[in-house]
């Protein structure tokens, strides 16, 4: 079986391509950023050995970028005792070994990531030092009014389904309809890509208004088949109908994921919810099982969470507005219906290490079986965000108009996985358009003209909601 399509993927060398962006302008920023959160947590550090491995640590943090800014040679990453260390190292020395300004975007950004985790699993005091969660946290704050409105849209929605009234096929639908897309777009506040946000920015990309303003961006919707999948396997009277969510970023993006597995357990569309975050810090954003359980915190004690002031609040001398009680009630009622079915092992959390190698999805069925047929288990499995499509399609630089089934390899129609992707365009590939749209975007202000770069895919305006069958 393939391991990799065998064709030609996107490189930091190509001055076409989003890799190139990044390599030279995102990656520098978010290493600042980290060099910046562990400054902050060193200097509060009273422990003498944790102050002494904190400074290591930004030794090590300034030394990666200057390697990276100064195109210097990856090097084999150090042993930490996990097994994927030598995956990534065979595969270094089968690259070359490479320079950071050409080299495959996708290895390199995940070695990149997998490297600063050796950082902190090597020490002591350090182990469990997620260098992203102030950021995490901050995002999630600044998330405040879509968060209220979805509170409530939700409390209603859900306590119309625990009536037992019955609902209208085409009402279902569209509620259905309307839960993929509120999590398709909360993807849009992924924290890797939008490294100068501010709060007004934020708020601009969320919110009822601006998902309404952006359903025309959907370029393939294949909403209406997952529906009518998970419809049947209830009709059928299936007694286990499990969805797993393959997470992406953590703070809003991780409250629309929890929204949208509610709903599919309080509509009976799905009887258990498998959520897989990762197992370290990765991609700036992504979700870990703590962020699951400093979510749950908030939403338990709203009033604190949103009122109390941030220190940049502080420093500027700005207090936030309280919490009205409808909207703390809201809140509670997520909390408590979330927090029982966690309990009740209606939604579980299942971490896995092959979420964090550094190649795409084709290799599951060699690198992870036991994944690859627990997920045969699920009667559909939806991934979020731009890197699991990016993981998914083997970062090739497919034609647009590839079947999206084709560009799935070993995890398309024969693996036995219900496959549906819930993706905003951060990166170059793309596929499953119809023939003329991507010269159509490319033409539009912006979007790449004569460039050569599809620069219309890098902004997270545009998504595709692509499904692939088991079979």
């Amino acid at each position: 079986m393939a391991l990799d399509a065998g064709k030609p993927t996107y490189s930091t060398g190509d001055k076409t391509s989003f890799a190139w962006v990044t390599a030279r302008e995102r990656w520098p920023v978010i290493i600042t950023s980290a060099i910046d959160d562990v400054y902050r947590s060193v200097h509060a550090a009273t422990d003498p050995e944790a102050v002494q491995e904190g400074k290591k640590i930004l030794e090590s943090l300034a030394s990666l970028k200057y390697e990276i800014q100064h195109d210097r040679q990856l090097t084999p990453i150090e042993d930490d005792g996990y097994l994927d260390v030598s995956l990534y190292n065979d595969e270094l020395a089968k690259l070359g070994p490479p320079t950071w300004l050409n080299v495959s975007w996708l290895y390199s950004e995940c070695y990149l990531f997998r490297r600063i985790s050796t950082y902190f699993t090597k020490t002591t005091h350090w182990k469990t030092y997620d260098l992203f969660a102030r950021q995490k946290i901050k995002t999630f704050r600044s998330s405040r009014p879509a968060v209220l409105e979805l509170a409530a849209r939700y409390r209603e929605l859900a306590t119309q389904l625990q009536s037992g009234d019955h609902i209208p096929d085409e009402a279902e639908k569209l509620m259905f309809t309307e839960m993929c897309e509120v999590c398709l777009w909360g993807n849009a506040t992924d924290l890797s890509l939008l490294t100068t946000l501010t709060y007004e920015d934020i708020q601009k990309l969320q919110g009822a208004k601006a998902r309404k303003e952006s359903e025309k961006n959907i370029l393939v919707n294949d909403t209406a088949t997952a529906f009518e999948l998970l419809k049947k396997a209830k009709a059928e009277g299936k007694a286990e109908r499990r969805v797993d969510i393959v997470l992406d970023n953590a703070g809003f993006e991780l409250y629309v994921d929890l929204i949208l597995a509610g709903y599919l357990l309080s509509s009976g569309l799905a009887t258990h919810i498998v959520l897989h975050p990762k197992s370290i810090p990765w991609f700036v954003s992504d979700v870990l099982p703590s962020d699951f359980a400093h979510l749950l915190s908030s939403l338990a004690n709203p009033k604190p969470f949103y009122e109390t002031p941030s220190d940049d609040e502080n420093l500027q001398g700005k207090t936030p507005a309280p919490l009205a009680d409808a909207d703390a009630e809201n809140l509670a009622f997520l909390f408590q219906q979330w927090s029982r079915f966690h309990a009740e092992g209606q939604v579980i959390l299942r971490p896995n290490r092959f979420w964090t190698h550094a190649g795409s999805f084709w290799r599951m069925p060699s690198e992870a079986k036991d994944l690859f047929e627990d997920l045969k288990l699920s009667e559909l499995v939806i991934f979020k965000g731009d890197l699991n499509y990016r993981k998914l399609t083997a970062d090739t630089d497919w034609d647009p108009t590839t079947p999206f089934t084709t560009a799935l390899g070993p995890l398309g129609p024969g693996s036995g996985i219900n496959v549906l992707s819930l993706r905003t365009c951060k990166a170059d590939v793309v596929v499953g358009l119809e023939p003329g749209v991507d010269e159509k975007l490319r033409a539009v202000e912006g979007g790449g003209g004569d460039s050569g770069a599809r620069k219309w895919a890098w902004n997270g305006k545009w998504a595709v909601i692509s499904f692939s069958p088991r079979e």
